[in-house]
């Protein structure tokens, strides 16, 4: 995957990683009754998305990550 593409990705998911931490810090409704979507699991799953698209990102620009003996 080139730059481009990867820096979209990465606002999109660290837009999604905002959102879903927002929703999941409200307080709870008992009248409305219970949550349906797990929020803040799919906080954490968007926040490893962005961490291995900057990974890339660092990758593409020259940077080495990674275990350093390959």
């Amino acid at each position: 995957m080139d730059m481009i593409p990867t820096l979209i990705a990465a606002a999109t998911t660290t837009a999604l990683t905002v959102l879903f931490g927002w929703l999941g810090a409200r307080p709870s409704n008992p009248a409305k009754g219970p949550r349906m979507a797990p929020w803040r699991p799919l906080m954490m799953a968007t926040a490893v998305a962005t961490m291995l698209l900057a990974a890339h990102a660092l990758n593409l620009l020259g940077f080495k990550t990674g275990d350093p003996r390959y």
